[in-house]
């Protein structure tokens, strides 16, 4: 899918929404700083640390309770030797195709990982992957959730996902062509620290989630829905 981007003015509205949501950035930012910027997930402190920032993003993986298998911890850190190196460091908007390539079969990869064995095996699966991968390489990748997925794609398979980071550096070039010379900072237009990947995810997140559950009580998603779907 190809279409317009969402005006600043869009992104502004938004933007509102979220910094409405009481600690928005509570947990990214203690995982920031537990971090300290940088997640390695050869350390089993960090896939701890990931492990609870997922679960407070709504991903509910079981902890494994003491003498138990812990499945997330082996398969991220197994996923993290092969595709850690391979991830990219750019900014959305300097995404190459190969890039994009790389990332889509790294998202693959990471959906499959088994995260809680017995008697209903369970994978890390699509929403939960691309917002670990979005935590690894914020200004990199765009994460999407189900509703967002099949409004925008269709899918949630790696080629999906190739086609929202195509998306989104379309997207986010013409934002900062939009922005122009006018010498604003994403952190600006949205008032908190993150990144441009992340104000676009928020934009769809309030036009398809929130819309899709009927909780968005403002006529802000109007811009998607008089036929700009591209």
């Amino acid at each position: 899918m190809s279409g317009p981007l969402p005006p600043l003015a869009e992104l502004r509205r938004t933007a509102e929404v979220f910094n409405g949501f009481a600690n928005a950035d509570t947990s990214w930012l203690r995982l920031i700083q537990e971090t300290q910027s940088a997640i390695d997930l050869s350390q089993p402190a960090h896939r701890t640390i990931l492990l609870r920032w997922l679960n407070s993003w709504g991903c509910r993986i079981r902890y494994p309770r003491d003498g138990e298998p812990a499945p997330f911890d082996d398969g991220v850190r197994a996923w993290w030797e092969t595709w850690g190196a391979a991830l990219p460091t750019v900014d959305l908007v300097h995404l190459t195709d190969a890039g994009i390539d790389s990332a889509a079969k790294a998202y693959a990869d990471l959906s499959s990982v088994v995260v809680s064995a017995g008697r209903t095996r369970r994978t890390l699966g699509p929403t939960a992957a691309a917002k670990a991968l979005y935590a690894l390489r914020p200004n990199a990748i765009m994460p999407w959730d189900a509703a967002i997925a099949a409004t925008l794609h269709g899918a949630r398979d790696a080629a999906a996902f190739g086609r929202h980071l195509r998306l989104g550096r379309e997207w986010a070039a013409a934002v900062i062509a939009e922005a122009g010379d006018s010498g604003e900072e994403i952190s600006a237009l949205v008032g908190r620290p993150v990144s441009l990947a992340k104000v676009l995810d928020e934009y769809l997140y309030v036009a398809f989630t929130m819309g899709a559950k009927g909780d968005w009580g403002t006529d802000s998603g109007e811009w998607w829905k008089n036929g700009n779907r591209g």
